[in-house]
């Protein structure tokens, strides 16, 4: 056979199967120095931005890589070529509902909340989950960090777990307690847990604007920040500051959900509450973050504790295409757990 006719008949293949050609641009941009226009001088100063990976590169803008040096066309082109790898493009819906397959669902270990939120927390996307000092938040980010371990088949993704602590609440005990009520073998479980501990918002930021390469490396298919807004609550005080904390926060969001986009794996942040003295009606607690989190969490999910033991009550308080609605569910040393319907009936009755 002529080159040209084994040209054209990989040409023919490419047309039949378009998988073939998405494996070849996946296969030839494997690392960022891959891409067309990123030599070794670029890529060390991507790097120091914090794109280790195509997939990162992907979700940036042009104006992003301006601190790189490279005109704003050729910055367009590189996260053009970096896109047709993980194909960023206009699509038809009949393709977009496709798509929508590719993505996943986390339990929550409560099959009451699973139920609530269409199955469990959704890949792609930011769940936040804000309360009061002790409503469940962190527990039920210790839960997630097990359950994310769990196979596809029990709700769980096979995948690891990023923990970006900003106020020392995670706890490895309850990480154990939590794998062994599970079947899951604790000593494994924490080799899959990827910790940090955030001490201030700048540190904060920079430990998700370079999580990239830790993120392809390890699986991680759950990213957790408990909590997101307490450095720049504490670090940003006084009318003035309100713009600039607002700014800094919209990057982190935008990061957040740029790399839960890229790698598609499971958001979540836990938010603090604020009482709202001029509200008479209604719920006076709402979570700090204002419009600018409000916007980026695809949903919110408010907890509160019930009036006494461990009782938990689960609303959704805004979501694209949920109700709101609301559940209990219980914290107990087994970690996240339904109410039976034993114990519903005697809080009735008690």
């Amino acid at each position: 056979m002529s080159e040209t006719n084994v040209e054209e008949n990989v040409e023919e293949q490419k047309t039949e199967h378009p998988d073939i050609e998405q494996e070849e641009k996946e296969n030839k941009y494997k690392f960022i120095e891959d891409l067309p226009g990123v030599g070794p001088a670029t890529s060390k100063k991507l790097r120091t931005l914090g794109y280790h990976t195509v997939e990162s590169l992907a979700m940036a803008t042009t104006r992003e890589l301006e601190p790189v040096g490279v005109g704003e066309k050729k910055a367009f082109a590189i996260i053009g070529a970096a896109r047709s790898v993980i194909g960023v493009n206009f699509i038809r819906a009949d393709e977009l509902l496709k798509k929508s397959q590719d993505v996943l669902r986390l339990t929550t270990g409560s099959k009451a909340i699973d139920k609530m939120i269409a199955g469990g927390l959704e890949t792609q996307t930011i769940t936040e989950f804000y309360g009061e000092y002790g409503s469940g938040k962190s527990q039920v980010c210790h839960q997630l960090c097990v359950n994310v371990q769990l196979p596809i088949e029990q709700g769980g993704l096979e995948g690891a777990a990023l923990y970006v602590d900003t106020e020392n609440t995670f706890r490895l005990e309850r990480i154990v307690q939590m794998a062994k009520h599970i079947g899951l073998e604790p000593e494994e479980v924490v080799k899959k847990i990827i910790y940090a501990e955030a001490y201030t918002s700048d540190h904060q930021m920079f430990l998700l604007e370079n999580a990239d390469e830790i993120i392809k490396e390890n699986n991680i298919k759950l990213i957790i920040v408990d909590s997101l807004t307490s450095h720049f609550r504490s670090e940003y005080v006084g009318r003035e500051m309100l713009a600039p904390r607002q700014q800094r926060l919209n990057k982190h969001m935008h990061k957040l959900i740029a790399l839960a986009r890229a790698f598609n794996t499971v958001a979540v942040v836990t938010n603090q509450v604020m009482a709202k003295p001029d509200v008479f009606f209604g719920n006076a607690l709402h979570p700090i973050g204002g419009n600018i989190v409000g916007h980026t969490s695809n949903t919110r999910i408010f907890l509160r504790r019930a009036s006494r033991g461990p009782v938990r009550i689960a609303r959704v308080v805004s979501s694209p295409y949920l109700p709101e609605a609301e559940e209990i569910f219980k914290v107990t040393e087994n970690g996240i757990e339904d109410v039976s319907e034993e114990e519903k009936l005697s809080k009735k009755h008690g």
